[in-house]
C-alpha cells in the first residue's frame, strides 16, 4: 500500500483495441516497445487477457513478451492502481521485455479491468498463488516466475509467497510491511492514512464501477480532499466516520478488531517465513512509509537462512524516489540515488534466470548512512560491527551520565489530545522540526556537541520509565540530528518511533494504566543509518501526540474507535537511580 500514491486516470483503448482484434480473428499485436514503428525491440502485447482463479473470479492482465517462440521467464506485477496506470509511469516492464523476460501486468480482484469484490490484501495471496501458476502453464513460460513491484504491488508478492506456489522463484517487494499490527496499526494506534489511500486511490475506481455517487475525476477527487482532510484526520469515534459506508465498508471491519486480534493473522507474515521458498530482494528507505524499514528489515531478518537481500537507502516512498539524491530539505549526494529497474532485473536475472551476475558473492545488506552521506555493507542486520552504548536522561534536557544518578529526578508535561502536537510538514523526508521545542508539550533531550564524527547504525532503543495521572497515553520519541545552526532534522518518517502505553506489552493485548504508577515503555524499532558530524549534537524529541498520521490517545481509558471525549493528563519521565531511562544507540566500531 501506499498512503500517498495518486489515483492514476487512464485509458483503456488498448483492452478495447483488443476485443475487436479478438472478433475479427486477430492475432496479438507486434509492437515495438513504445507503441510506434517497430524498431529495435520488437514485442507482443497482449491486453486484458482473462485469468480465472480457483473460485471462477476472471482476473485481467495485459502481458509483454518478447517476439519469438521462448519460452521465457515470466515477471509478474499485480496492481489496485491500474495496470495501465504502470505502464504510463513505469518503464520496468519494457527493460524486462529488452532483456527477455515476459511481463505480466495484473489488475487484483475488483480493480478496473478485473472482476470480483476489491476487500484490501484478503485475496491477495490465493489470487496471486493462481496467477503465478497460470504464468508458469503458458505456452512461452519456461517455468520460471519471479515477483515484482512496490507498495501494496509489493505486499501482495509476500501474500502469494508464503502459500508457497511451486513456480515462484524469486521476488523483489519493496517498500512494504511485515505484520498488519505495524501496518494498519503502529503500535497500538490506528494509522489515519489509510483515509487518504481510501479517498484517493480506491473510491473513485469504486464509484464508477459500482454507480455509486460521488466525485470521480483526479481534480475533483483532489478538490474535495483539500476541503474536508481536517475533517477526515480529526473525526471521532473512527468506526462512525459515515463517507466510506459504501466505497470502503472493510474499513468498518477494521475498526472492530484492535491490532491484538487473532482476526489479524490472514495478513501476517512473521512465522511463515518458512513457507517462502522464493529467493528475495528487500528494499525500503529511512524515508519511507513507516512500515516499510520495519517491513523490509523484519522480512530479511524473517528469512535468515535463506537467499535473501536487503537494501536500505535514504529515500521517501516510491519507485522515481529511489533515484533521488534530494529528500526532503537534504541533498544526500549523487550516490544516494539508483537505478531500480536494473537493480530489479540484475536480482532476476541471478535466480531467475540462472546468470552469474556476481550477486551471490556480495554482503548481502546495503545501506545507506546519511549524514556521511555513503554507502556501506554488512552480511547481517544489524551491522555486526555495532555495538550499543547507553545514553541516560539527565536534567535540563541533556542526555547525562547512567552513574551516580540523585534519588529522584523527573521531567513532566501537560498533554491534551484536542491540542496535539502536529507534524508542520505535508511531505516525508527530512526536514528541520526545531521549531517544536517551543511547545510545551514537547520535551527535547540533547547530547553533548560531538567532537568528532560518530556514526550509528542498526536499531536504537528507547527505554523510559513513565507514569501518568491518566489511564492511558502514548509516547513519541523522533530522534534527531541537530546541526550547528540549531537546525534538527528528523532520521526517518513519522510511525513507528511511538508506543501506546496500554500496548507495553503487545502479546497480552491492552491493558490500561493505574494512575500514578511508573511503567517501562520500551521502543526498540528505532532503525536507522546515520553519521552525527563534528558539531552536531543527538536529539531526543518526545511527546504524547504527533499528528496527523496516527490516531490519537483520548487519554480517558476510552478507544478513540468508539468514544470521542477527551482527557488532558500530566506525564512525567523518571530519570533517577531507580528509573534509569535511557537511549541505547547502536554506535559503529
Amino acid at each position: 500500500m501506499s498512503h500517498q500514491h495518486h489515483r492514476m486516470n487512464l485509458a483503456t483503448s488498448c483492452g478495447i483495441f483488443l476485443v475487436l482484434a479478438i472478433l475479427a480473428g486477430c492475432a496479438p499485436t507486434e509492437r515495438d516497445a513504445t507503441g510506434n514503428e517497430p524498431g529495435e525491440l520488437s514485442m507482443i502485447v497482449e491486453s486484458n487477457v482473462e485469468i480465472p482463479m480457483r473460485d471462477g473470479v476472471v482476473l485481467r492482465a495485459d502481458i509483454y513478451r518478447p517476439s519469438g517462440e521462448g519460452p521465457f521467464p515470466v515477471l509478474v506485477y499485480r496492481t489496485p492502481y491500474n495496470k495501465h496506470g504502470a505502464v504510463e509511469y513505469y518503464q520496468t516492464h519494457l527493460r524486462a521485455v529488452e532483456r527477455g523476460y515476459a511481463v505480466i501486468l495484473k489488475d487484483v480482484r475488483g480493480r478496473y479491468a478485473s472482476d470480483g469484490n476489491f476487500e484490501p490484501y484478503r485475496n491477495d495471496g490465493i489470487d496471486g498463488y493462481d496467477t503465478i501458476e497460470w504464468a508458469a502453464a503458458q505456452p512461452w513460460s519456461n517455468g520460471a516466475v519471479g515477483t515484482f513491484g512496490l507498495s501494496y504491488p509489493g505486499a501482495v508478492q509476500w501474500l502469494a509467497a508464503v502459500e508457497s506456489p511451486p513456480s515462484l522463484k524469486a521476488m523483489v517487494p519493496a517498500m512494504t510491511y511485515a505484520t498488519p499490527r505495524r501496518f494498519f496499526y503502529s503500535n497500538g494506534l490506528f494509522d489515519l492514512s489509510w483515509l487518504p489511500w481510501i479517498h484517493f486511490n480506491i473510491a473513485p475506481d469504486t464509484r464508477e464501477r459500482n454507480g455509486l455517487p460521488g466525485v470521480t475525476s483526479e481534480a475533483d477527487v483532489a478538490a474535495e480532499w483539500d476541503e474536508k482532510s481536517d475533517y477526515y484526520l480529526s473525526y471521532l469515534p473512527l468506526s462512525e466516520l459515515p463517507d466510506f459506508k459504501d466505497v470502503a465498508p472493510y474499513y468498518y471491519e477494521w475498526m472492530q478488531h484492535p491490532p491484538e486480534d487473532p482476526w489479524w493473522n490472514w495478513a501476517e507474515l512473521r512465522g511463515r517465513y518458512d513457507d517462502v521458498d522464493a529467493a528475495v530482494l528487500n528494499l525500503s528507505g529511512w524515508y519511507d512509509d513507516p512500515y516499510g524499514p520495519d517491513g523490509a528489515i523484519n522480512n530479511h531478518a524473517g528469512m535468515q537462512g535463506k537467499p535473501s537481500h536487503l537494501i536500505m537507502g535514504p529515500w521517501k516512498h516510491g519507485v522515481i524516489e529511489t533515484g533521488a539524491r534530494e529528500v526532503g530539505e537534504l541533498d544526500f549526494g549523487p550516490q544516494a540515488g539508483i537505478d531500480y529497474d536494473e537493480v530489479v532485473l540484475r536480482f532476476f536475472d541471478e535466480y531467475l534466470r540462472g546468470q552469474d551476475t556476481g550477486l551471490k558473492s556480495e554482503p548481502r545488506v546495503n545501506y545507506f548512512v546519511m549524514g556521511s552521506n555513503e554507502w556501506h555493507t554488512a552480511d547481517t542486520w544489524p551491522p555486526p560491527n555495532a555495538a550499543l552504548e547507553t545514553l541516560c536522561l539527565g536534567g535540563d534536557g541533556f542526555f547525562g551520565g547512567c552513574n551516580d544518578k540523585p534519588a529522584t529526578m523527573t521531567t513532566a508535561w501537560v498533554a491534551d489530545p484536542a491540542n496535539p502536537v502536529s507534524d508542520p510538514y505535508d511531505s516525508y523526508g527530512p526536514h528541520d522540526y526545531q521549531s517544536l521545542t517551543s511547545r510545551t508539550d514537547v520535551v527535547t533531550f540533547d547530547s553533548e556537541v560531538v567532537d568528532a564524527d560518530l556514526t550509528v547504525a542498526g536499531n536504537a532503543i528507547a527505554r523510559l520509565f513513565v507514569s501518568c495521572d491518566c489511564r492511558d497515553f502514548d509516547v513519541w520519541v523522533r530522534l534527531q540530528d541537530v546541526y550547528p545552526d540549531g537546525r534538527a532534522f528528523n532520521l526517518r518518517s513519522p510511525g513507528t518511533e511511538v508506543l501506546r502505553a496500554s500496548y507495553r506489552d503487545p502479546a497480552a493485548g491492552r491493558q490500561l494504566l493505574e494512575p500514578g504508577q511508573v511503567y517501562e515503555l520500551r521502543l526498540d524499532r528505532l532503525m536507522f543509518g546515520n553519521t552525527f558530524k563534528t558539531g552536531h549534537k543527538i536529539r531526543a524529541q518526545v511527546s504524547a501526540t504527533f499528528g496527523p498520521n496516527l490516531s490519537r490517545n483520548l487519554q480517558t481509558g476510552e478507544s478513540e474507535i468508539t468514544s470521542s471525549e477527551t482527557n488532558t493528563a500530566t506525564i512525567t519521565i523518571h530519570h533517577s537511580e531507580d528509573y534509569p531511562s535511557a537511549l541505547d544507540l547502536p554506535f559503529l566500531r
